[in-house]
């Protein structure tokens, strides 16, 4: 596939806080037609799918996947996301852009060094509780207050909305064993990993260099995920749940997939809390509380060849 259509520019990536969030798929072959990004299932019919405009695609089950549609997601910075059903697991993901030399290595050096990891640790603290975290207290005491603190805030929400709460309890490899509610939970934190992870790599870092969360591809992923999980996805999986155990409408509609019902409501979360807006910003803003400077080019070092061009997108967008 030619890289675009004859007398019209190449594709340019729109920065994050300009697109709408996720677009969940299944049971269709992605392809391009006429330069579009299409989904087309089994009768043939296709849809057409703003690939520019979307941060990234949830791809469930049942889906296949073109070179050529692989090809124009990278060029648009649209992350192509595989999981399980209805989110439940993140099997694999394919990059939107890639991380920036300087800032990979800003980012290395912030989680390598004791001081200023615990400095971005108590940043991440401070925006998720609203409060400055304890003096005196370690990465791991300070993981520790965390975990207590949302065992509380679970139960608190499960209270508040009725639901039966035996706590986090899932298996990835059986979808089916787990309850109502934390299948919910599971689809809900699964649409915010792919935002967060969405808007790492377009700020040009790494998803597996984290501060709080370690040893994991997604670690980063889940440090910043965690800042916002409960001011937008974790109340609307209980809210649903709630109404389907109880049999009672939601906002004027039945619940019969209280999954994909959560998936709907996390979208609009996110549109309400304007998430895609504030996930850049913050990133920057707790790597910036461990107190150093992205590192400048050494003076022995080789120069750009062929400077990058000026794009639309994120710093991490190859465009």
């Amino acid at each position: 596939m030619p890289d675009a259509m004859p007398g019209l520019p190449p594709p340019r990536p729109i920065p994050i806080k300009e697109r709408a969030s996720i677009l969940f798929l299944e049971k269709g072959r992605l392809d391009v037609l006429d330069g579009a990004f299409v989904l087309v299932d089994e009768n043939g019919v296709r849809v057409h799918i703003p690939l520019g405009g979307i941060t990234c695609l949830m791809l469930e089950p049942g889906t296949r996947v073109s070179h050529a549609a692989v090809a124009l997601a990278a060029r648009a910075g649209t992350l192509l996301i595989w999981v399980g059903e209805a989110g439940v697991r993140l099997y694999a993901s394919g990059q939107p852009g890639g991380a920036r030399a300087d800032r990979l290595l800003y980012q290395a050096r912030l989680a390598l060094e004791e001081e200023p990891r615990l400095r971005v640790v108590r940043r991440m603290y401070a925006l998720r509780f609203g409060e400055d975290a304890p003096q005196c207290r370690s990465i791991d005491q300070l993981r520790g207050i965390e975990g207590a603190r949302v065992r509380e805030l679970y139960k608190l929400l499960a209270g508040r909305h009725g639901v039966k709460w035996d706590g986090r309890d899932y298996d990835p490899h059986d979808w089916s064993s787990a309850n109502v509610i934390n299948r919910c939970l599971s689809s809900a934190t699964a649409a915010l990993y792919g935002l967060a992870e969405a808007a790492i790599l377009a700020a040009g870092y790494a998803p597996a260099i984290g501060f709080l969360h370690t040893g994991k591809p997604q670690s980063f992923v889940y440090d910043v995920a965690d800042i916002f999980k409960f001011e937008t996805v974790v109340p609307e999986a209980f809210r649903v749940a709630a109404a389907f155990e109880a049999g009672r409408p939601l906002d004027g509609r039945p619940v019969h997939d209280p999954v994909a019902e959560t998936r709907r409501r996390c979208r609009d979360a996110f549109r309400r809390a304007d998430i895609l807006t504030k996930l850049i910003p913050t990133i920057e803003d707790i790597l910036a509380a461990g107190g150093l400077s992205v590192p400048e080019a050494q003076p022995e070092a080789m120069p750009v060849a062929i400077p990058n061009e000026t794009g639309l997108g994120d710093a991490g967008h190859r465009g």
